[in-house]
């Protein structure tokens, strides 16, 4: 029984079919199979590169690329295309799509089986029956915030064991971020809103409703800065709590205010150390107004977005390395479609929120496999991967940081890393978060290799 073991294993870690294993060690210093410390440090990948600073995408295409994720991909919104009045049909559709009722067992915070009684009260809250043809509202986030399949900030889990997954979570937005309210829930204290990438609940403490054009228009300010940094503060001030500490995510972008006079304080502090920037803030009475606020000079941040070049795609991933693992923006961190999409907002390329959308969108360069595909393709296919190629398996997304001796070597942020030992046996490290490592000897489970279960290769470059 030992001998077939060992010849499937050595099948598995062979670059194709005919060629001799690769062997893989396990260095001391991670722990991990085939990452040398050296390895987790972004300048040891720029290093490699022929032209790192090369633009793969200038200004003007990726204006381009993202009209064309606009136009071509379904899971986009273009709230600026919204009807003056949302049609209960609509409305009811994304609603059911997320808030219908669970079928599957799911456990509480305790480990306990939820209740039966307070999932029916989950589901009530969502006010199905309720929906209705509406005026159009619009409102921009002030705060980040979750966004839920249900109107409830109740956590649940498919295991008694696990508190990683909260099965209600779906993603997050951020200071900023657009949306258009298209129901309520029948407590009074959630939104059912669109945004450009997602439809879901967010609680209404964190959405200012004003004009549509004040809305739509935040984004188009100018001059503006980009938040390079994982994430960075806005400076504290008691004078004004709703900009105090705010925390700004990768990619936000925010108008700078350049009339601001040099002299005048803000918030009660000089601005010549920072960046005087303008934030949305929500009113008492729920209504939009602005506010300034001071982002250190010192935080991460550039006047305009990234030039979108390998090397910069390679230095954003590394900034998240070992940031714990969110699913759906959990644990103020993200998931792995939030990681990359991320990275890219820091050139200006909009992705889709989920995986799933991700891999078929068409508006990139797709190559996409089948279970047909063989395995002397996918090899030939991974060999020509190239940084900031994103790659994707069910569930599941890393991105491409480089090569070493031909094996690609990629960036993700997952739950954990499975590989096979030299006796054949299944080997895990609990990563859970942020994570490098070697592409081919990745395993999904005991039985399916990373490899040869690759959907779809999308390739943000021409």
């Amino acid at each position: 029984m030992r001998l077939p073991l060992l010849l499937a294993a050595a099948l598995l870690l062979a670059g194709a079919p005919g060629t001799p294993a690769r062997e893989w060690r396990v260095p001391a210093a991670t722990g991990v199979i085939g990452v040398e410390a050296a390895q987790l440090d972004p300048e040891y990948w720029v290093a490699r590169l022929p032209s790192p600073d090369r633009v793969v995408l200038d200004a003007q295409a990726v204006a381009a690329q993202n009209a064309r994720l606009a136009t071509l991909d379904r899971s986009i919104h273009d709230l600026d295309a919204l009807p003056a009045t949302l049609r209960r049909a609509q409305v009811a559709q994304w609603v059911a799509r997320l808030s219908s009722r669970p079928t599957r067992p799911l456990f509480g915070a305790d480990g306990g089986p939820l209740a039966r009684a307070t999932l029916d009260a989950v589901v009530a809250n969502a006010a199905l029956e309720r929906v209705a043809d509406r005026p159009t509202r619009y409102g921009l986030v002030v705060h980040r915030a979750a966004l839920r399949s249900f109107p409830t900030a109740l956590r649940v889990f498919s295991a008694p064991d696990d508190r990683d997954i909260d099965r209600f979570q779906e993603s997050a937005l951020f200071p900023g971020d657009p949306v258009a309210i298209a129901h309520e829930s029948l407590d009074g204290q959630w939104w059912f809103v669109v945004s450009p990438r997602y439809a879901a609940w967010i609680e209404k403490r964190f959405v200012a409703l004003g004009p549509k054009d004040a809305v739509l228009g935040y984004a188009r300010k100018a001059p503006y800065r980009v938040v390079t940094g994982a994430r960075v503060h806005t400076v504290h001030t008691p004078e004004e709590p709703r900009v105090s500490e705010l925390q700004l995510d990768m990619g936000v972008r925010v108008p700078v205010r350049a009339d601001w006079p040099v002299s005048e304080p803000v918030n009660g502090q000089h601005g010549y150390t920072s960046h005087v920037i303008e934030l949305p803030v929500r009113n008492d009475d729920g209504s939009l107004a602005f506010a300034p606020a001071l982002l250190p000079r010192i935080a991460p941040s550039t006047a305009g977005y990234l030039p979108l070049t390998q090397a910069n795609l390679i230095r954003q991933a590394f900034r998240f390395l070992g940031e714990r693992y969110g699913w759906g923006h959990d644990y103020n961190g993200r998931d792995c479609s939030g990681f990359v999409s991320e990275v890219y907002r820091s050139m200006g390329v909009e992705l889709p929120r989920n995986t799933g959308d991700q891999a078929v969108s068409p508006a990139f360069n797709r190559i996409a496999l089948t279970g047909g595909d063989s395995r002397e393709r996918r090899m030939a296919l991974l060999r020509e991967l190239q940084p900031g190629d994103l790659v994707y398996i069910p569930g599941h997304v890393v991105m491409v940081i480089g090569q070493v001796d031909g094996e690609p070597y990629v960036i993700h942020d997952t739950a954990g890393l499975n590989w096979r030992d030299a006796g054949g046996g299944l080997q895990r490290a609990k990563t859970n978060g942020v994570s490098v490592s070697p592409l081919t000897p990745l395993m999904v489970d005991a039985t399916q290799s990373y490899v040869d279960r690759i959907t779809s290769i999308q390739r943000i470059r021409p």
